[in-house]
Protein backbone atom coordinates (compact mmCIF):
# COMPACT_ATOMS: atom_id res chain seq x y z
CA UNK A 1 0.00 0.00 0.00
CA UNK A 2 1.38 3.57 -1.02
CA UNK A 3 1.80 5.32 2.34
CA UNK A 4 1.26 9.01 0.91
CA UNK A 5 -1.47 7.83 -1.09
CA UNK A 6 -3.33 6.22 1.59
CA UNK A 7 -2.64 9.43 3.98
CA UNK A 8 -4.07 11.72 1.53
CA UNK A 9 -7.31 9.30 1.24
CA UNK A 10 -7.60 9.57 4.73
CA UNK A 11 -7.34 13.21 4.81
CA UNK A 12 -9.89 13.50 2.28
CA UNK A 13 -11.96 11.52 3.60
CA UNK A 14 -12.25 13.46 6.95
CA UNK A 15 -12.64 16.50 4.71
CA UNK A 16 -15.99 15.09 3.24
CA UNK A 17 -16.86 14.62 6.52
CA UNK A 18 -16.53 17.86 8.01
CA UNK A 19 -18.37 19.04 4.79
CA UNK A 20 -21.36 16.20 5.15
CA UNK A 21 -21.58 18.06 8.56
CA UNK A 22 -21.95 20.88 7.00
CA UNK A 23 -24.39 19.90 4.83
CA UNK A 24 -26.74 18.14 7.75
CA UNK A 25 -26.06 21.64 9.39
CA UNK A 26 -27.60 23.80 6.24
CA UNK A 27 -30.58 20.82 6.34
CA UNK A 28 -31.61 21.21 9.81
CA UNK A 29 -31.89 24.90 9.00
CA UNK A 30 -34.26 24.21 6.16
CA UNK A 31 -35.94 21.69 8.81
CA UNK A 32 -36.49 24.02 11.26
CA UNK A 33 -37.98 27.13 8.32
CA UNK A 34 -39.93 25.09 6.47
CA UNK A 35 -42.51 24.10 8.89
CA UNK A 36 -42.91 27.19 11.06
CA UNK A 37 -46.26 28.71 10.66
CA UNK A 38 -46.41 31.43 8.09
CA UNK A 39 -47.33 33.82 11.06
CA UNK A 40 -44.04 33.50 12.55
CA UNK A 41 -42.26 33.77 9.61
CA UNK A 42 -42.10 29.87 8.34
CA UNK A 43 -43.93 28.57 5.29
CA UNK A 44 -46.46 25.98 7.44
CA UNK A 45 -45.49 22.91 5.43
CA UNK A 46 -46.55 19.93 7.57
CA UNK A 47 -43.54 17.70 8.55
CA UNK A 48 -44.49 14.58 7.08
CA UNK A 49 -45.48 16.59 3.66
CA UNK A 50 -41.62 18.30 3.88
CA UNK A 51 -39.94 14.64 4.61
CA UNK A 52 -42.11 13.16 1.66
CA UNK A 53 -40.32 15.48 -0.86
CA UNK A 54 -37.25 16.20 0.55
CA UNK A 55 -36.96 12.30 0.08
CA UNK A 56 -38.30 12.13 -3.57
CA UNK A 57 -36.01 15.36 -4.67
CA UNK A 58 -32.81 13.13 -3.07
CA UNK A 59 -33.74 9.75 -4.67
CA UNK A 60 -34.08 11.71 -8.12
CA UNK A 61 -30.67 13.34 -7.63
CA UNK A 62 -29.47 10.08 -6.60
CA UNK A 63 -30.74 8.03 -9.94
CA UNK A 64 -27.33 8.38 -11.56
CA UNK A 65 -25.91 6.65 -8.39
CA UNK A 66 -28.64 3.69 -8.75
CA UNK A 67 -28.60 3.35 -12.35
CA UNK A 68 -24.99 2.88 -11.77
CA UNK A 69 -25.17 0.06 -9.20
CA UNK A 70 -27.61 -1.60 -11.22
CA UNK A 71 -31.23 -3.06 -10.32
CA UNK A 72 -30.03 -6.23 -10.88
CA UNK A 73 -28.47 -5.91 -6.95
CA UNK A 74 -31.95 -6.12 -5.61
CA UNK A 75 -32.02 -9.20 -5.75
CA UNK A 76 -32.15 -10.87 -2.39
CA UNK A 77 -32.66 -13.30 0.56
CA UNK A 78 -34.37 -10.99 3.18
CA UNK A 79 -37.07 -8.87 1.57
CA UNK A 80 -38.56 -8.61 4.39
CA UNK A 81 -36.02 -7.28 6.34
CA UNK A 82 -34.44 -4.64 3.45
CA UNK A 83 -38.66 -3.56 3.79
CA UNK A 84 -38.32 -2.70 7.74
CA UNK A 85 -35.38 -1.10 7.47
CA UNK A 86 -36.42 1.14 4.82
CA UNK A 87 -39.31 1.83 6.58
CA UNK A 88 -37.52 2.31 10.62
CA UNK A 89 -35.22 4.38 8.26
CA UNK A 90 -38.13 6.64 6.96
CA UNK A 91 -39.76 6.85 10.22
CA UNK A 92 -36.97 8.17 12.14
CA UNK A 93 -36.56 10.75 9.96
CA UNK A 94 -40.22 11.67 9.92
CA UNK A 95 -40.01 11.32 13.88
CA UNK A 96 -36.76 13.62 13.83
CA UNK A 97 -38.27 16.84 11.56
CA UNK A 98 -41.57 16.51 13.63
CA UNK A 99 -39.11 17.50 16.26
CA UNK A 100 -38.59 20.59 14.39
CA UNK A 101 -42.14 21.64 13.46
CA UNK A 102 -42.86 21.38 17.33
CA UNK A 103 -39.81 24.22 18.06
CA UNK A 104 -37.09 21.88 19.12
CA UNK A 105 -34.23 24.07 18.42
CA UNK A 106 -31.46 22.94 16.06
CA UNK A 107 -28.74 22.86 18.66
CA UNK A 108 -31.02 20.59 21.00
CA UNK A 109 -31.63 18.53 18.40
CA UNK A 110 -28.70 17.36 16.96
CA UNK A 111 -27.58 16.68 20.32
CA UNK A 112 -29.91 14.64 21.43
CA UNK A 113 -29.34 12.33 18.65
CA UNK A 114 -25.86 11.42 20.02
CA UNK A 115 -27.75 9.03 22.36
CA UNK A 116 -28.02 7.24 18.87
CA UNK A 117 -24.66 4.40 19.90
CA UNK A 118 -25.60 3.56 23.01
CA UNK A 119 -28.93 2.45 21.15
CA UNK A 120 -26.86 0.46 18.58
CA UNK A 121 -24.95 -1.28 21.57
CA UNK A 122 -27.81 -2.19 23.06
CA UNK A 123 -29.53 -3.48 19.79
CA UNK A 124 -26.77 -5.38 18.70
CA UNK A 125 -26.38 -6.79 21.66
CA UNK A 126 -29.66 -8.29 22.38
CA UNK A 127 -30.61 -9.07 18.35
CA UNK A 128 -27.01 -10.06 17.09
CA UNK A 129 -25.42 -11.76 20.10
CA UNK A 130 -22.47 -8.90 19.78
CA UNK A 131 -20.16 -8.33 22.45
CA UNK A 132 -19.39 -4.33 23.28
CA UNK A 133 -15.83 -3.49 24.32
CA UNK A 134 -15.58 -1.52 26.89
CA UNK A 135 -14.19 1.17 25.49
CA UNK A 136 -17.43 1.86 23.16
CA UNK A 137 -19.69 0.96 25.99
CA UNK A 138 -17.80 4.02 27.73
CA UNK A 139 -17.97 6.40 24.45
CA UNK A 140 -21.74 5.52 23.89
CA UNK A 141 -22.03 6.52 27.57
CA UNK A 142 -20.12 9.76 27.03
CA UNK A 143 -22.06 10.85 24.09
CA UNK A 144 -25.62 9.79 26.18
CA UNK A 145 -24.60 12.09 29.31
CA UNK A 146 -23.77 14.87 26.78
CA UNK A 147 -27.50 14.66 25.37
CA UNK A 148 -28.90 14.32 28.98
CA UNK A 149 -26.41 17.47 30.08
CA UNK A 150 -28.36 19.53 26.52
CA UNK A 151 -31.90 18.01 27.09
CA UNK A 152 -32.14 18.06 31.36
CA UNK A 153 -30.20 20.88 32.75
CA UNK A 154 -30.74 23.67 29.77
CA UNK A 155 -32.76 25.88 29.84
CA UNK A 156 -35.46 25.02 28.09
CA UNK A 157 -35.89 22.12 30.83
CA UNK A 158 -36.74 18.21 29.92
CA UNK A 159 -40.45 18.15 28.28
CA UNK A 160 -42.03 15.32 26.32
CA UNK A 161 -41.21 17.59 22.58
CA UNK A 162 -37.39 16.77 23.84
CA UNK A 163 -37.40 12.77 23.57
CA UNK A 164 -38.19 13.44 19.92
CA UNK A 165 -34.72 13.22 18.82
CA UNK A 166 -33.49 10.64 21.46
CA UNK A 167 -36.84 8.65 19.18
CA UNK A 168 -35.65 9.38 16.18
CA UNK A 169 -32.18 8.34 17.44
CA UNK A 170 -33.08 4.53 18.27
CA UNK A 171 -34.90 4.29 14.99
CA UNK A 172 -31.98 4.88 13.01
CA UNK A 173 -30.21 2.83 15.93
CA UNK A 174 -32.54 -0.18 14.22
CA UNK A 175 -31.59 0.94 10.92
CA UNK A 176 -28.06 0.33 11.68
CA UNK A 177 -28.81 -2.76 13.76
CA UNK A 178 -30.77 -4.48 10.65
CA UNK A 179 -27.97 -3.38 8.62
CA UNK A 180 -25.09 -5.14 10.46
CA UNK A 181 -27.64 -7.85 10.77
CA UNK A 182 -28.01 -7.75 6.53
CA UNK A 183 -24.47 -6.95 5.94
CA UNK A 184 -23.43 -10.74 7.45
CA UNK A 185 -25.01 -12.06 4.04
CA UNK A 186 -25.41 -9.00 1.56
CA UNK A 187 -23.40 -7.41 -0.63
CA UNK A 188 -22.59 -3.06 0.06
CA UNK A 189 -23.98 -2.83 -3.38
CA UNK A 190 -27.58 -4.73 -2.35
CA UNK A 191 -27.08 -2.64 1.07
CA UNK A 192 -26.95 0.76 -0.79
CA UNK A 193 -30.04 0.40 -3.88
CA UNK A 194 -32.69 -1.72 -1.51
CA UNK A 195 -32.70 1.49 0.90
CA UNK A 196 -32.19 4.42 -2.06
CA UNK A 197 -35.55 2.09 -3.95
CA UNK A 198 -37.09 1.38 -1.12
CA UNK A 199 -36.87 4.78 1.26
CA UNK A 200 -39.23 7.25 -0.74
CA UNK A 201 -41.61 4.34 -0.95
CA UNK A 202 -41.92 4.24 2.61
CA UNK A 203 -42.04 8.08 3.19
CA UNK A 204 -45.13 8.12 1.15
CA UNK A 205 -46.68 5.21 3.25
CA UNK A 206 -46.02 7.22 6.75
CA UNK A 207 -47.28 10.37 4.70
CA UNK A 208 -50.50 8.72 3.94
CA UNK A 209 -51.35 7.03 7.01
CA UNK A 210 -50.43 10.18 8.78
CA UNK A 211 -52.90 12.06 6.87
CA UNK A 212 -55.38 9.80 6.70
CA UNK A 213 -55.58 9.51 10.97
CA UNK A 214 -55.54 13.49 10.79
CA UNK A 215 -58.83 13.06 9.06
CA UNK A 216 -60.20 10.30 11.02
CA UNK A 217 -58.87 10.91 14.11
CA UNK A 218 -57.43 14.45 14.62
CA UNK A 219 -56.93 14.11 18.24
CA UNK A 220 -54.35 11.68 18.06
CA UNK A 221 -52.41 13.40 15.08
CA UNK A 222 -49.88 15.89 16.76
CA UNK A 223 -50.05 19.84 15.45
CA UNK A 224 -47.72 20.38 12.50
CA UNK A 225 -47.41 16.92 11.58
CA UNK A 226 -50.02 16.82 8.52
CA UNK A 227 -51.82 20.33 7.44
CA UNK A 228 -54.19 20.07 4.48
CA UNK A 229 -53.54 18.47 1.18
CA UNK A 230 -51.11 16.09 2.20
CA UNK A 231 -49.18 17.14 -1.45
CA UNK A 232 -49.16 20.50 -0.95
CA UNK A 233 -46.34 22.11 -1.99
CA UNK A 234 -44.90 25.79 -0.93
CA UNK A 235 -44.61 28.47 -3.59
CA UNK A 236 -42.20 30.94 -4.60
CA UNK A 237 -39.14 31.17 -1.58
CA UNK A 238 -40.50 28.01 0.41
CA UNK A 239 -40.49 25.70 -2.73
CA UNK A 240 -36.57 26.75 -3.43
CA UNK A 241 -35.84 26.07 0.07
CA UNK A 242 -37.33 22.68 -0.21
CA UNK A 243 -35.28 22.17 -3.24
CA UNK A 244 -32.63 23.05 -1.43
CA UNK A 245 -32.95 20.52 1.13
CA UNK A 246 -33.15 17.69 -0.98
CA UNK A 247 -30.17 18.44 -3.07
CA UNK A 248 -28.69 19.30 0.15
CA UNK A 249 -29.73 15.69 1.85
CA UNK A 250 -28.64 14.01 -1.53
CA UNK A 251 -25.41 15.92 -1.46
CA UNK A 252 -23.99 14.56 2.12
CA UNK A 253 -25.12 11.06 1.06
CA UNK A 254 -22.79 11.12 -1.46
CA UNK A 255 -20.13 12.95 0.62
CA UNK A 256 -20.69 9.84 3.26
CA UNK A 257 -20.52 7.14 0.54
CA UNK A 258 -17.41 9.06 -0.74
CA UNK A 259 -15.93 9.28 2.78
CA UNK A 260 -16.73 5.65 4.00
CA UNK A 261 -14.95 4.12 1.18
CA UNK A 262 -11.94 6.25 1.71
CA UNK A 263 -11.50 6.02 5.47
CA UNK A 264 -12.43 3.21 8.53
CA UNK A 265 -16.31 4.44 10.32
CA UNK A 266 -13.93 4.63 13.45
CA UNK A 267 -11.40 6.51 12.25
CA UNK A 268 -14.03 9.46 10.70
CA UNK A 269 -16.58 9.37 12.91
CA UNK A 270 -15.16 12.24 15.35
CA UNK A 271 -15.03 14.25 11.98
CA UNK A 272 -18.60 13.17 11.44
CA UNK A 273 -19.76 14.80 14.80
CA UNK A 274 -18.58 17.71 14.19
CA UNK A 275 -21.92 18.05 13.44
CA UNK A 276 -23.47 18.64 17.06
CA UNK A 277 -21.02 21.73 17.15
CA UNK A 278 -21.63 22.97 13.66
CA UNK A 279 -25.96 22.41 14.20
CA UNK A 280 -26.14 24.78 17.32
CA UNK A 281 -23.35 27.13 15.56
CA UNK A 282 -25.39 27.74 12.23
CA UNK A 283 -29.09 27.65 14.03
CA UNK A 284 -27.55 30.50 16.02
CA UNK A 285 -26.39 32.49 13.01
CA UNK A 286 -29.08 31.95 10.42
CA UNK A 287 -32.04 32.00 13.07
CA UNK A 288 -31.10 33.20 16.08
CA UNK A 289 -31.28 30.08 18.33
CA UNK A 290 -28.81 31.00 21.02
CA UNK A 291 -27.67 27.83 22.72
CA UNK A 292 -28.09 27.46 26.41
CA UNK A 293 -24.82 27.18 28.49
CA UNK A 294 -25.38 23.63 28.66
CA UNK A 295 -24.80 23.35 24.85
CA UNK A 296 -20.97 23.49 24.96
CA UNK A 297 -20.38 20.99 28.05
CA UNK A 298 -22.96 18.68 26.08
CA UNK A 299 -21.24 18.99 22.98
CA UNK A 300 -17.67 18.48 24.64
CA UNK A 301 -18.41 15.43 25.93
CA UNK A 302 -19.69 14.16 22.97
CA UNK A 303 -16.73 14.55 20.70
CA UNK A 304 -15.09 13.26 23.92
CA UNK A 305 -16.63 9.80 23.34
CA UNK A 306 -15.90 9.61 19.81
CA UNK A 307 -12.27 10.62 20.14
CA UNK A 308 -12.25 7.99 22.73
CA UNK A 309 -12.80 5.58 20.07
CA UNK A 310 -10.23 7.01 17.67
CA UNK A 311 -7.84 6.93 20.02
CA UNK A 312 -8.12 3.76 21.61
CA UNK A 313 -8.91 1.96 18.21
CA UNK A 314 -6.13 3.48 16.51
CA UNK A 315 -3.67 0.87 16.70
CA UNK A 316 -5.57 -2.13 14.84
CA UNK A 317 -8.19 -0.02 12.67
CA UNK A 318 -7.65 -0.31 9.12
CA UNK A 319 -8.26 2.87 8.07
CA UNK A 320 -6.28 3.85 5.26
CA UNK A 321 -7.43 2.43 2.40
CA UNK A 322 -6.37 2.69 -1.51
CA UNK A 323 -9.25 4.47 -3.59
Amino acid sequence: MNQVSSTQNAATGALLMVTAAVAFAGSNVLQSVLPTPVEYGGFGLSSTGMAFWQYVIASILALPLILRIGFDKLRTRHPLAHQMRAFVSALGVHVFVYGFASGVPIWQMVTLLATGPLFVILGSTLFLGERATPVRIIAALLGFAGAVVVSGVGAEGLGWVTLVPIAAAALWAGTDVLTKYLSREEAPETLTISLLVLVTPNHLLILLAVNAFAWLAPSIVPAGMATGFPFALPSGAGLALLLLLGLLTAAAQYLLGIAYKLADATYLQPFGDLKVPLGGLVGWIALGQVPSVWFWPGAALVLAGSLLIFWAEGEKRPELRTA
